[in-house]
């Protein structure tokens, strides 16, 4: 187990139950979760494709109530899966906690889609809170623009005084961000990157400045990046060596650690994508 901390923010590679553990429990405001589907997605040198439903099931119920047991009594939790094994985890999770919200990112996406059926464009996400009496929801951190109101001027005279419509709203549960490509800013070389968009809704709406923010699944660490960025404190982790040096990169600033030279991967030449990232891309591995 490598565990580096630095200004509020501790970065671990380790198995994800094996690090859990060094968590007190009580501790964190805000959990994140974002954990292989069971797709059948490589990450870097693990193939996520389980013997069985039963046994990812198993698996994932594990580190769920553990992650339970780590929030706080006024904690949210944010815990995603793909679409056929959602169904699971809102029976799993509705008996431990509050869900409030059964969220749909989607995102269009020009590669390759299914001919046989009708391929997904979205992903599922619930938001889900120990105690539905007491929890942070920062509504005005997060406003986003009421199109009726604001595009087309409409007056409401349902009201003892008429009143122009809201020109800003809290999102509803679809939230459309795009997907991480390779020709962005942001891009990491990782196959289910999440967008730097789809954190800072959740941490800024779930969480304060000086909060925790946990994050079990890392990958490119955008949680503990974005937390950064706001304010917030953090903790990452993931068991590839490959993707925590992207951590310790991004979130923690280093240039070296253990002898390694920590610098981004490059793209391929003229823009290119990898043969990996052309996998990903383009649907030989699975999307998320």
């Amino acid at each position: 187990m490598q565990i580096v901390e630095k200004n509020g923010h501790t970065l671990i590679c380790a198995d994800l139950n094996d690090a859990l553990v060094t968590i007190p429990d009580n501790s964190v405001d805000l959990i994140f979760i974002d954990p292989p589907y069971n797709i059948g997605k490589i990450f870097e040198n693990t193939h996520d494709k389980w013997e069985s439903d039963e046994a990812y099931l198993h698996w994932s119920y594990h580190w769920i109530d553990t992650c339970i047991e780590k929030l706080k009594d006024t904690g949210s939790l944010y815990i995603m899966t793909s679409t056929q094994f959602m169904p699971y985890f809102d029976l799993y999770i509705r008996k431990k906690l509050k869900i409030l919200s059964r969220i749909v990112w989607y995102y269009d996406s020009s590669g390759v889609q299914a001919k046989k059926y009708f391929g997904s464009l979205y992903e599922p996400i619930l938001f889900c809170v120990k105690n539905d009496k007491s929890y942070c929801f920062n509504a005005q951190e997060i406003l986003v623009e009421a199109k009726t109101g604001a595009k087309r001027k409409l007056i409401d005279y349902r009201k003892p005084t008429p009143t122009p419509y809201n020109i800003e709203k809290v999102p509803g549960n679809v939230w459309e961000f795009s997907r991480v490509r390779y020709r962005m800013e942001e891009y990491e070389s990782h196959p289910s990157q999440k967008p730097i968009q789809l954190l800072e809704r959740i941490i800024k709406a779930s969480s304060n400045e000086g909060d925790v923010v946990l994050d079990p699944f890392s990958g490119t660490f955008t949680t503990s990046y974005v937390a950064k960025k706001l304010g917030r404190k953090s903790i990452g982790i993931d068991i590839s060596e490959k993707y925590f040096q992207i951590g310790l990169r991004r979130v923690l600033g280093l240039e070296h650690h253990n002898g390694t030279v920590l610098e981004r991967e490059a793209k391929s030449y003229e823009g290119k994508p990898s043969n990996h990232e052309q996998m990903t891309l383009f649907g030989r591995v699975s999307n998320a």
